[in-house]
């Protein structure tokens, strides 16, 4: 029985990966009630975080919650829990689950932080996390939106979407990571929730270069339109619903992640435009930049589904150093002719159908609403 004037303990969480999202996310569900376990990969990471309840490496300034526990030992994180939410680089997601694997609880819900696709595959993290771990497709599920990590650990009011194809499933994960500060919504989109999450930040990176590069609030507003019609055809050619993509996973995520320095891809954008080359950019970074990594697979899914991304394109041969970082705004489109503007409704209607995606969006932040269509809090 729990003393009186105390909370009984909430429901056992663990969060794979102490980074600036993974510290967050575990600091969110630990102001939510949850009983969380935050595993780094480093010792004195952990120590860090358990004893004086600060990570002084991704997050600092911040206190972190007096109940959150770490530690660097993967079945004590692991143990009992019955929500497990993996943030770690989506390049070693593949080893990092095997790992894992022989300590998870067998009716655990996976729950993806992570914006990136594999290299090798080009496969989404919930399709990596059904590979490598016997658990249900029901029980995946994917988190995004607008989470520039400093700024939520700040406690500054946001909203992201929950998406399983089990509505179940993600309610149940909703109801876990959510607290006065951070709203979550569901839908069982999963396909455009999570390319939404992983296509704004390779639009991020474009916009970071042409910034670094000396160019002014027009290129960058004309790339984030553009950029919004690449993702949307991107996403739907691979299943997504439409409409995911003008909700929180999509233009919500673009507009934070492209407007804001806090953002690891538009940083390394801006290296890029100031005539920095991409080794001497990764070596600048602290942590994974999820865009540099994800261009070539992405250009690779496009391909095989005939869509075009020509702003993606010029992003990659800027990362070859095959085209100066100055001539991505000049080549926004590869048209040699004037053509229609095609909007999210495939068809040229002088802008309207953006204008109703970007309304919907910011709708959807000032009345609560969900990431599409039949979303519910």
């Amino acid at each position: 029985m729990a003393r009186a004037g105390r909370r009984p303990p909430g429901k056992r969480v663990a969060v794979l990966g102490a980074g600036s999202w993974g510290t967050t996310f575990a600091k969110i569900l630990a102001d939510g009630g949850a009983d969380v376990m935050l595993w780094a990969r480093r010792p004195e990471l952990a120590r860090e975080i358990q004893e004086a309840k600060r990570n002084s490496d991704y997050l600092p300034g911040i206190n972190l919650p007096i109940g959150l526990r770490a530690s660097s030992r993967l079945d004590l994180v692991l143990a009992g829990a019955e929500q497990v939410y993996v943030c770690v680089p989506s390049q070693t997601l593949r080893q990092n689950l095997i790992a894992a694997e022989p300590h998870l609880h067998a009716e655990a819900t996976i729950i993806s932080l992570m914006k990136g696709v594999e290299k090798s595959t080009g496969h989404r993290m919930s399709e990596v996390i059904a590979e490598i771990l016997p658990v249900a497709e029901s029980k995946i599920a994917v988190i995004s939106g607008p989470n520039l990590a400093l700024e939520i650990a700040r406690e500054q009011p946001t909203a992201a979407v929950v998406s399983s194809t089990s509505l179940e499933t993600a309610q149940s994960v909703a109801s876990v990571s959510r607290n006065r500060y951070f709203h979550s919504f569901v839908n069982t989109d999963v396909i455009g929730t999570e390319f939404g999450g992983v296509l704004k930040n390779l639009i991020a990176v474009a916009i970071g270069i042409v910034d670094g590069a000396g160019y002014g609030e027009n290129t960058k507003a004309s790339i984030i339109t553009r950029g919004l019609v690449e993702m949307t055809d991107f996403a739907v050619a691979y299943g997504a619903h439409r409409d995911t993509l003008s909700g929180l996973a999509g233009l919500g995520d673009l507009i934070a992640t492209c407007q804001s320095p806090l953002s690891r891809n538009n940083t390394a954008g801006r290296l890029l435009g100031q005539g920095y080359k991409l080794p001497e950019v990764v070596n600048q970074m602290q942590q994974t930049t999820e865009g540099l990594a994800s261009v070539g697979p992405i250009l690779e899914l496009a391909r095989a589904k005939d869509v075009e991304m020509p702003i993606v394109e010029q992003v990659r041969q800027v990362l070859a150093g095959t085209l100066e970082p100055k001539d991505i705004a000049p080549h926004l489109t590869t048209d040699d002719e004037p053509q229609g503007e095609r909007t999210m409704d495939g068809q040229a209607q002088g802008g309207s159908a953006l204008r109703r995606a970007v309304k919907r969006a910011f709708d959807q932040l000032r009345h609560s609403g969900g990431s599409a269509p039949g979303d519910r809090p």
